[in-house]
């Protein structure tokens, strides 16, 4: 599917106490709705609500821990007209998450982490976000050519999804930047999104690159993760002609980049 030349933003909030970069900061519903208000005011077409933390080495909490810290934050952005994306890699979180009104399913494992999400995305009209992954974030995954590994592991999980019953059209890949692959791998995977884009010809393409460590490479040693959204928005500026989406932290500053990139490129 050829991207738009504006790809949609898709917000990031988290409603974890320890998630790499804001943790903490909108674990109270109220809280993390306002921020959610925040983000689509700031520009973004999807908030992507998480409630569990894949930074490396996090504790993973259970399923009802999961939907009581993201359910009311759902609902609450829901009832205020807001396209919702629920960031879950448990069938039972994702389920109550799309009966609450969500309309994305962003997994994080692609489908390969519960035996009965793939069923419940496809008994649903929501779209579907299969994130390449072998482990959590920053981890070994063992690459030989790291473009060609993910694209097959991404095929499997893609013809997994399909023989489930979501279609093609609903179904979003995602390279899993920074998930299992060092910081050469990641760049090597945004150097190639045409390869990744022309092997899943009839799927969209979704990039999260926000804030990850690799990105501190370009700054002064020492900087914060918050500090990562400048490098961050330039990235989304260079490669948001060719995906469909992009999942930020920084909403405004990756919306000026783009209408930077897009006035460069001469359209509107």
């Amino acid at each position: 599917m050829t991207p738009s030349a504006a790809p949609l933003l898709l917000g990031v909030l988290n409603t974890t106490p320890d998630s790499f970069s804001d943790g903490g900061l909108h674990q109270a519903p109220d809280a993390a709705v306002a921020h959610g208000l925040a983000l689509v005011a700031a520009g973004a077409d999807v908030v992507d609500v998480g409630g569990e933390s894949t930074r490396p080495g996090a504790t993973p909490v259970d399923p009802e821990e999961e939907a009581r810290r993201v359910l009311p934050v759902v609902r609450g952005l829901v009832a205020a007209g807001v396209r919702v994306s629920i960031d879950t890699r448990r069938a039972s979180v994702a389920a109550a998450a799309l009966a609450a009104g969500a309309t994305i399913v962003n997994d994080v494992e692609g489908g390969a982490g519960d035996p009965d999400m793939l069923a419940v995305v496809a008994g649903s009209q929501a779209d579907y976000v299969v994130m390449h992954s072998r482990g959590q974030a920053a981890a070994d995954g063992g690459y030989g050519d790291v473009v060609a590994d993910v694209v097959t592991d991404l095929e499997l999980r893609v013809a997994a999804a399909e023989a489930a019953g979501v279609p093609a059209h609903r179904l979003v890949v995602d390279p899993g930047i920074g998930f299992a692959k060092t910081a050469d791998e990641s760049w090597a995977l945004l150097r190639s999104l045409d390869v990744l884009a022309a092997a899943f010809p009839d799927t969209r393409l979704l990039v999260g690159a926000s804030r990850k460590r690799f990105l501190g490479a370009v700054l002064p040693e020492g900087a914060t993760a918050v500090e990562r959204d400048l490098p961050t928005a330039v990235l989304s500026a260079l490669v948001g002609d060719r995906v469909w989406g992009l999942r930020v932290h920084d909403v405004a500053a990756t919306r000026a980049a783009l209408a930077v990139a897009a006035r460069m490129r001469g359209a509107a």
